[in-house]
């Protein structure tokens, strides 16, 4: 069986493509990063799993993107083409493309393949194929031609069989296709001639896998039917012009329905995505196809409709969705007849029909899929055993409806005790298929009657749900809202630790909440400690907290006139005499949740300026607090089940004074956080130029490790001048 799961969207940004079109869809550096570009000037680079942009590059106004961004996974760097010719290189922390790296070639370019264990290439309109590190070295170098005068190349892919890189390309001319495989070490071209003249349909989308030395070239055709070719990769150059033969390999529709913007994607090698529309269905779908039983596993609507683009990259498909990028993920399981044929149990995901359409395999041939008289007995028996258990599936889901509806009405009046001892029992059953959904339609009535009834307010009933684990920001957004207004902080690093996709604003506003409520207000509070447990001392940190509150959370002032080194001096001694914690654990353990919580920098900066610079200074103390602690141990790590890392420690410490590096320096509260922040600075700079110094000797000495064969032991002496 095969399962299109509940989709989403990317960031919610509205991408000015449209149905036009994306240029590409590139995996990033890790495999949760993508990086995305439209057809005008702009680069936007995604983590999926938060849903969420981390960068957005856009060339000048009047320049024009023309070929994907890819991500140089050797050097982590990004590579784009704008204006056909000219290529930039550029990094995560660069900010204007105008300013980066930059190389006019001789040749317009097509397309830049990079994919991980091997240099990106460049792949010219010309047919010329240039690894990206020739190109930097030498861009005005001159570009043959591959290709004849008139041929346009369609379609593009890199693939690694075994370790080497192979490229395959395929041009159109007068209504031929021409396929080119292009391989390296040593290079070696070979040119096919696929559908001659006009004996095939027009082709619309091409896909492709390599396996063990052979191409399998998919070909889908504007009648609905997918193609096969198979392309060995010899070393030996082939005779020019070699027609390749093709074998019909899949039907998606019936005879005479011509797809419009039809495109499609090998999931395994028992299955394809096809998209596209059909005589049943004018609507845009999706769907899943297992191929080797000829069987329709499962569909989606798209009534938004597409732009006929569709990119696959491990278990997810990214379509534009109307003017929304959109990832839908899917689970493919491995290819059977029993699944083929709907008799394994799976979980369906809401939204989706799952089916088989079944194909008499005695005439699979050509135009059609005729079913024979001799079968409808066989048929009839089978539709009525299907129809039984259609029957019994929809009697329960409308029984579950009923329960579902049942269980809302009753809660529109319940008192909070009646409330939370229903809830128990309604989660104690078993979970249905759109139990996700049950859930968010519960916390939404409980959100709007907290709205209409202010002195409602579940909270236990709340974290139950949340405690479920389905929910997320973006199906109950008025939660936190709601949370936030009756200042429940419990309820807020709830919601904290368990969504993945809180806005950046909604995070400062939680952080707002965090520093200004009164230690006395927590100490009733249920608030998960877990994250300060190992390297807080809480007996002490009590008593030092109602110091620090009747000076509000500020450190000692240093006077002006003393020089920079003696106020690190001073702040060295102070620190090493009195490190304590200037919050309570209640409150750091709020904190701790802030730092653990996913975030834009783009985004979260203009939100961090609403800070107050109590809170600034008092937020910064803390986390000087935390480095200081890290700073005690060799692995530069704090102790406990889940404390902050050193990296959201320092990341933090950037952000705050970048949101208000001017005001902290004119106010006097913090020279003691500043002063020890430009010691460990220069500290670091100091340690990192001692270590560029021995990098060459270090680098030397792996080598020696390397050629040599040491044995069982050695005692071996080296020397470093």
């Amino acid at each position: 069986m095969a399962v299109l799961e509940e989709g989403f969207t990317l960031g919610g940004l509205v991408l000015g493509a449209g149905l036009d079109g994306l240029l590409g869809v590139e995996q990033g550096q890790k495999g949760d990063l993508f990086l995305v570009t439209d057809r005008g000037r702009t680069v936007i680079l995604y983590k999926v799993s938060d849903q969420k942009p981390l960068g957005c590059w856009s060339v000048k106004q009047g320049q024009t993107i023309t070929c994907p961004a890819v991500c140089n996974f050797q050097t982590g760097e990004y590579v784009v083409v704008h204006d056909d010719k000219v290529l930039r290189v550029w990094k995560n922390e660069d900010v204007n493309l105008d300013k980066v790296f930059k190389a006019t070639l001789s040749a317009d370019v097509y397309r830049i393949h990079s994919i991980q264990n091997t240099e990106p290439l460049v792949l010219f309109k010309e047919g010329a194929v240039r690894s990206l590190d020739v190109l930097l070295a030498e861009p005005q170098q001159k570009i043959e031609a591959v290709i004849s005068d008139e041929e346009v190349i369609k379609w593009t892919k890199l693939f690694l069989d075994s370790t080497q890189p192979v490229l395959i390309f395929v041009t159109e001319k007068h209504g031929n296709y021409f396929v080119y495989v292009q391989m390296f070490n040593p290079h070696n071209l070979c040119k096919y001639t696929l559908l001659p003249g006009e004996e095939e349909p027009v082709t619309l989308s091409f896909a492709a896998s390599v396996n063990e030395r052979l191409v399998t070239l998919l070909c889908l055709s504007c009648n609905g039917c997918i193609y096969e070719t198979l392309i060995p990769l010899n070393k030996d150059k082939p005779e020019e012009k070699k027609v390749l033969v093709t074998s019909l390999l899949l039907k998606t529709s019936v005879s005479g329905n011509v797809l419009k913007g039809d495109s499609f994607a090998i999931l395994d090698k028992d299955h394809v995505a096809v998209m596209g529309t059909s005589l049943k269905a004018p609507k845009e779908n999706i769907s899943i196809w297992n191929i080797k039983f000829q069987t329709l596993q499962t569909s989606k609507e798209l009534p938004q409709g597409t732009s006929g683009q569709l990119w696959c990259y491990g278990e997810k498909l990214f379509i534009l969705h109307g003017k929304f990028l959109t990832v839908i993920p899917f689970k493919c399981e491995i290819s059977s007849l029993a699944a083929a044929l709907g008799k394994l149990k799976s979980i369906q995901a809401p939204g989706t029909q799952t089916m088989s359409h079944f194909v008499n395999w005695g005439t699979f041939q050509g135009d059609g899929l005729e079913s024979q008289d001799s079968n409808n007995l066989v048929s009839l028996k089978g539709h009525s055993k299907r129809s039984l258990r259609t029957r019994k599936n929809e009697t329960r889901s409308q029984l579950e409806d009923s329960t579902n509806k049942e269980f809302l009405s009753g809660i529109k009046d319940a008192s909070e005790k009646h409330l939370e001892q229903q809830l128990s029992k309604f989660l104690a059953d078993k979970r249905t298929p759109d139990f996700q959904i049950t859930i968010g339609h519960i916390v939404s009535e409980l959100v709007g009657r907290c709205k209409t009834e202010p002195p409602f307010y579940p909270q236990s009933s709340l974290v139950q749900l949340i405690q479920t684990q389905v929910l997320s920001y973006s199906l109950c957004p008025d939660l936190m809202a709601v949370a936030l207004e009756k200042r429940d902080v419990h309820l807020l690093q709830f919601c904290l630790q368990q969504f993945p996709d809180i806005p950046e604003s909604i995070t400062c506003a939680c952080l707002k909440v965090f520093l200004s409520i009164g230690d006395d207000s927590l100490e009733g509070t249920n608030v998960n400690m877990e994250s300060v447990i190992g390297y807080i001392d809480f007996p002490q940190n009590e008593k030092m907290e109602k110091k620090e509150v009747v000076q509000n959370g500020f450190s000692p002032v240093l006077s002006e006139e003393d020089n920079i080194e003696d106020k690190l001096n001073k702040s060295d001694g102070m620190m090493n005499t009195t490190l304590t914690c200037p919050v309570t654990p209640q409150k750091a353990a709020l904190l701790n949740a802030i730092l653990h919580s996913a975030y834009s920098e783009t985004f979260l900066l203009p939100n961090l300026k609403d800070l107050t610079v109590q809170h600034v200074i008092l937020f910064l103390q803390y986390l000087h607090f935390l480095y200081e602690k890290c700073s005690e141990n060799a692995s530069m790590t704090l102790p406990g089940p889940c404390p902050p890392t050193l990296n959201q420690i320092m990341d933090w410490i950037c952000l705050l004074l970048d949101a208000h590096f001017t005001v902290v320096v004119m106010i006097p509260e913090a020279k003691g956080i500043l002063a020890s922040l430009y010691k460990f600075v220069k500290a670091q700079v100091w340690v990192y130029s001692e270590l560029n110094k021995i990098e060459g000797s270090l680098q030397q000495l792996q080598k020696l490790h390397q050629q040599r064969n040491m044995g069982l032991y050695s005692i071996e002496v080296l020397e470093l001048i």
